[in-house]
């Protein structure tokens, strides 16, 4: 199976890399921006498969599929929120969240297996997911949650919360009050849940609310540290794999 990976943060696709190699799977090739891929397609024969990071320094990744037909099966690594998903679904193709989880990549080389042995195709409608991309299909948000405090129910509306985190398998709603309540939920499930605009998920343990950001800090290995308003129990720190689509979330 020939593997290559176009990802432009060096870091992120040195390390795709080393948890392939885990699976026993070889990558031939690593690319980082969208002139060096379509100089390499040119030049090369198309890889089984594609690993395939959507925002590149020099553009959207899918400007690479405008200059040259590619054949190869791609799994997406990504930032972006279930409405693109869906769309990924729908084309037989998958996706990874950044950060890459191990079992996550395990899983997708073994549905890449089952497709290619099977009948189903491998290829990729980019027209469909860039129209998605591009125009969201707008979509409601939960605006409140509930939590038992006691014999009681709190309801939490969701602009009060300043962050979701979890904690020794619970799952947390920290508010500007600087209460912390026990959600019964998981972030996983929050994913869906929470609107883009105003939650980003910094880290595998942390959603942070935008309007409660009181500072951001330069930290070590090139991460970012947060402070928020009220919430100070624990450290939030910016996954190094999530400071450039932080960045952009920001702006």
């Amino acid at each position: 199976m020939k593997v290559i990976i176009i990802e432009d943060e060096k870091p992120a696709a040195r390390r795709l890399g080393r948890l392939l190699e885990e699976l026993n799977v070889e990558v031939s090739t690593m690319l980082h921006s969208v002139g060096e891929s379509i100089e390499w397609f040119h030049n090369n024969g198309h890889p089984d498969l594609i690993f395939l990071d959507i925002q590149l320094s020099d553009g959207l990744s899918f400007e690479i599929f405008d200059a040259v037909s590619v054949k190869s099966a791609i799994i997406f690594t990504t930032a972006y929120d279930e409405y693109a998903l869906q769309a990924f679904k729908l084309n037989s193709i998958d996706y990874l969240l950044k950060p890459i989880d191990e079992e996550d990549l395990e899983q997708a080389i073994k549905k890449y297996r089952e497709l290619k042995s099977g009948t189903n195709q491998l290829s990729v409608d980019f027209d469909d997911i860039k129209k998605l991309l591009t125009n969201p299909i707008e979509r409601e948000y939960k605006k409140r949650f509930t939590a038992r405090v006691g014999q009681h129910i709190k309801i939490i509306n969701a602009d009060e919360v300043e962050s979701f985190y979890s904690e020794n398998k619970g799952t947390y709603a920290a508010t500007i009050d600087g209460r912390n309540y026990l959600l019964d939920t998981t972030l996983e499930n929050l994913e869906n849940e929470l609107s883009p605009e105003m939650f980003f998920r910094v880290s595998r343990k942390f959603y942070v609310n935008i309007n409660h950001i009181k500072d951001i800090i330069s930290y070590t290995n090139s991460r970012l540290k947060i402070k928020l308003n009220r919430f100070d129990e624990q450290e939030i720190i910016v996954s190094r794999e999530r400071v450039k689509d932080f960045k952009l979330w920001l702006e």
